[in-house]
């Protein structure tokens, strides 16, 4: 077994053109201050990171490391989940989808998915530059549209949409494998890879490609009702990244899981800073510590109520109290004896 690595925090919804969140440089003092060990870096923002700097730059990569380390700090991974949302996009979000990507390229659906997957593998490049063995990100979605089965989706509809999904990622997942990065998909409504039955359909069509993982977060299974705690008995060995993030699911007589189109605060299901909400994290801890995870417990800070400092300030005492310190003693060993073989068989009466 192996003690969980943190806490680490992902900047994602951080980042801001006021300090002490408008660089890496400020943040990483901010953070340090906070309590966080390690940051999780997206990507995509380039207030914070250069991703193509980073590729081919080993003497860039030396540069963030070191000023991370300046506060005590490394990178935990590097997340591409605004990346990994234009490889497969409907068209009903391409609008919606057009600002994750640079102005050029907007209203050029090809071209913005092209500019993605190079991204992408920029990214993978960049990982190993940093000395990073995981990568986070979504899948996007063809489907997601037609999840309730209503219009009756025709046959094939659904078998399409993961056809073409793997067909896209498979060169990325190869890239990462060049790399020696695995690439982890975060389990996220809204995506074609938002329960385990659709991982599991992509993961057959990457030819259970080894660099295909997961990044488990379980906000996002308390807003589906989904049992995470399954969910890790079922998936461990493919769960490579942690998001600690709470939420809660308050269904009445008006509204459930599909929310009546409600905001973050008026939905049923919404999510909580952590210890707000309603997520077994003692279960999952000891689960992650059980089955020898060998990653980050990493904060992502959503909350539709509480100030993000708070959430931050409060996010680290919360992992820090989670993490469990691995013992390297079996509790029982004051009772044991040293016994020969020819005794075992004398107990069990082996001649």
């Amino acid at each position: 077994m192996q003690t969980i690595k943190g806490p680490s925090l992902h900047l994602a919804q951080f980042s801001d053109s006021t300090p002490p969140f408008d660089s890496l440089a400020s943040m990483a003092g901010w953070a340090a201050q906070t309590g966080f060990k390690a940051l999780q870096i997206p990507a995509w923002d380039a207030r914070l990171f250069d991703v193509r700097t980073a590729a081919h730059s080993q003497g860039y990569c030396d540069e963030i490391n070191g000023l991370l380390a300046g506060h005590g700090l490394v990178i935990s991974e590097l997340t591409t989940h605004l990346l990994g949302q234009l490889v497969a996009v409907h068209p009903a979000y391409d609008a919606l989808c057009d600002n994750f990507a640079p102005a050029v390229l907007r209203g050029r659906p090809q071209a913005r998915t092209e500019w993605a997957l190079e991204q992408l593998a920029l990214a993978a490049r960049a990982s190993r530059r940093l000395g990073l063995t995981e990568m986070g990100t979504f899948s996007g979605s063809f489907a997601w549209p037609y999840l309730f089965p209503f219009p009756q989706r025709p046959d094939g509809l659904i078998d399409a949409a993961f056809d073409e999904l793997a067909r896209r990622w498979r060169p990325i997942l190869d890239a990462c494998d060049e790399q020696g990065v695995n690439l982890c998909y975060e389990i996220h409504p809204g995506e074609d890879l938002h329960d385990g039955t659709t991982f599991e359909r992509f993961h057959e069509r990457v030819g259970r490609h080894p660099r295909c993982h997961i990044l488990f977060d379980p906000s996002h299974f308390v807003l589906q009702q989904l049992d995470y705690l399954a969910f890790l008995d079922r998936y461990r060995d493919h769960i490579r990244m942690f998001h600690v993030k709470d939420a809660e699911f308050n269904p009445d007589g008006r509204q459930g899981i599909y929310g009546g189109y409600s905001n973050w605060v008026d939905r049923a299901g919404r999510f909580r800073s952590l210890g707000d909400g309603q997520v077994d994290f003692r279960a999952i801890f000891s689960r992650l510590a059980q089955y020898d995870y060998q990653g980050w417990a990493t904060l992502e800070w959503e909350c539709c109520l509480k100030d993000q400092e708070d959430g931050a300030r409060e996010g680290v005492a919360f992992i820090n109290d989670h993490i469990i310190r691995v013992t390297d003693k079996v509790f029982d060993d004051f009772a044991g004896a040293a016994v020969d073989r020819a005794q075992i068989h004398a107990m069990l009466g082996i001649a």
